[in-house]
């Protein structure tokens, strides 16, 4: 039967602490699987407090164990290290704290780990995770670069001293965060959420130096590389040397060997993107320049076709001109005179062109070819 409490009657926290203890003492041994956070040892003490925490959530136990056991397994336990608990949960009565009582470690060996890394690869290869149709182009040139690394850590620094080389007005948001160890997880995802919601990132790099699998196990967890696959934002994985292939190494956008080469793929080269202008610009230039010669030798053609046709027009026109002219001397009275004719007039400008239009004594005007003079009227024949 359950405790029966009231208001009016209600249990002390002695008897909640004792029935709890004796509720939890009544699970037995178990055994857990977790990785090691943190060792703490007392100087002098037989006892020592390990924090074990969850591979794929921000939990953690509190494991309480004899400093000769963890010494026991071949490597010595260290924190980082995945192992397997063997140990009985209890309470501890004056804190009113959740413990586990470790009777064994078990360290969990580097082909268990690949083991484990191979079965979700198989799984995110099935789900699509990897294909080539997710990958998302980077930015030529980004606004801002979202950086996780470690903190201080070279990566950090072969990252943003060989973008600045390249493009030196870049800028970065940088998260430092853990990148080993049990709580790497939990850091990394949260930087990157950081990330994905500060304005003006256009593209997230992740990078670590080198290690062992074991050094490099976070970025081959689920939780990890789901967080990368649904990022808002492009991500660059720069995880360690070529040779290391993590999990979140094939879902990210772009795989970088090293850090370095992803500084290379994140920003262009300045003096890269100069050059290529020049020459560009010296192409441009050059075809221009033959164009324009082009253009002018066709003008130049046309000016000289032109001219001919104008020429001929001319000529044309003069010819026609001069026959006209000719028609026109043929016709004109200046032409009857020179045949010896006289145009006489009354002094009035009258041409008289009958001989009763006179009288004797009337003074004429007598044009020729040449010149004209006065007559007068003698006599009328």
């Amino acid at each position: 039967m359950g405790l029966q409490t009231s208001p009016e009657s209600p249990a002390a926290v002695r008897t909640v602490s004792q029935l709890l203890a004796e509720w939890i003492d009544r699970l037995g041994s178990i055994w857990i699987e977790g990785q090691i956070a943190q060792i703490s040892r007392r100087p002098g003490m037989r006892t020592a407090w390990v924090t074990l925490r969850d591979t794929d959530a921000d939990l953690s136990l509190s494991v309480v164990t004899d400093v000769a056991l963890l010494g026991a397994t071949q490597p010595p336990l260290a924190e980082g290290q995945r192992v397997i608990v063997h140990g009985k949960p209890e309470l501890y009565p004056g804190r009113g704290s959740l413990q586990i009582r470790a009777r064994e470690f078990r360290a969990v060996g580097r082909g268990a780990l690949l083991e484990e890394i191979e079965r979700l690869r198989a799984l995110f290869e099935a789900e699509g995770l990897f294909a080539a149709s997710r990958k998302r182009p980077l930015p030529f040139l980004p606004r801002r670069v979202g950086l996780i690394s470690g903190r201080a850590s070279a990566a950090l620094t072969d990252v943003i001293e060989n973008a600045e080389r390249r493009w030196p007005a870049v800028r970065f948001e940088i998260r430092e965060v853990a990148v080993q160890g049990a709580s790497a997880v939990t850091a990394i995802v949260q930087a990157l959420e950081d990330l994905n919601a500060v304005p003006h990132v256009d593209v997230i790099v992740i990078a670590r130096g080198g290690g062992s699998v074991e050094d490099l196990l976070p970025f081959s967890n689920e939780r990890l590389v789901r967080a990368v696959a649904s990022s808002r934002m492009p991500v660059v994985s720069a995880i360690g040397h070529e040779k290391d292939v993590p999990l979140v190494d094939l879902v990210a956008d772009l795989r970088a060997s090293t850090p370095t080469d992803a500084a290379k793929r994140i920003v262009p080269d300045l003096a890269e993107e100069v050059a290529i202008i020049a020459e560009a610009r010296e192409r441009t230039r050059r075809a221009l320049t033959r164009r324009l010669g082009a253009e002018e030798d066709v003008i130049d053609r046309h000016r000289a076709t032109m001219r001919r046709h104008l020429t001929q027009r001319i000529d044309h026109g003069r010819h026609d001109l001069e026959h006209l002219v000719a028609r026109l001397t043929a016709l004109s009275p200046a032409a009857t005179l020179e045949r010896g004719y006289a145009v006489v007039r009354t002094l009035d400008g009258d041409v008289v062109r009958d001989v009763a239009e006179v009288s004797a004594g009337d003074h004429l005007g007598v044009r020729v070819a040449r010149g004209g003079f006065t007559v007068r009227v003698e006599d009328l024949g």
